[in-house]
């Protein structure tokens, strides 16, 4: 469950871990179910056959399938602020691909609250480092530098 926490305890958070999401299970139905959203149906990601004779032996998740299921994590392990009425994906300082992500693999976010600033009034700019990690793996699928402003009443 993502930490709820108010404007006053932001500091005592800034540089420390806030959460860790839950396995997300990436299958070919997923993986599919992407390629046909945006259009982008590249054999490594969509044709077992042809992407079992790539060195990934297998297909691949889309880097931005990995990418967008941060938001998911993000709802149960990044930073929430008490009396929120809205978030607002605000984009990426910094995002790197760095490992591919295999058919039927598993992939966890893990956030740290970088910063919290106040751009307007009860408007707070999160910055979140995310990395994504996959089960099994010693190098993460991405990192992340996540911007996100939540609007507070």
């Amino acid at each position: 469950m993502a930490l709820t926490l108010s404007v006053d305890q932001l500091d005592d958070y800034i540089g420390k871990e806030v959460g860790v999401s839950d396995w997300l299970l990436v299958d070919q139905d997923r993986i599919n179910q992407f390629a046909d959203a945006t259009g982008d149906h590249q054999y490594i990601h969509v044709d077992p056959e042809r992407a079992a004779q790539t060195p990934f032996g297998t297909t691949i998740a889309h880097g931005f399938l990995t990418m967008s299921l941060m938001v998911l994590m993000g709802y149960e392990a990044s930073t929430k602020l008490q009396n929120s009425v809205m978030g607002i994906n605000y984009g990426f300082d910094r995002l790197r691909f760095i490992n591919p992500v295999k058919v039927d693999s598993k992939i966890r976010g893990r956030f740290v609250l970088l910063s919290a600033e106040e751009k307007n009034p009860n408007q707070w700019l999160l910055k979140h480092s995310v990395t994504v990690e996959i089960d099994g793996e010693e190098k993460p699928a991405l990192i992340a530098e996540w911007l996100g402003m939540s609007v507070v009443s």
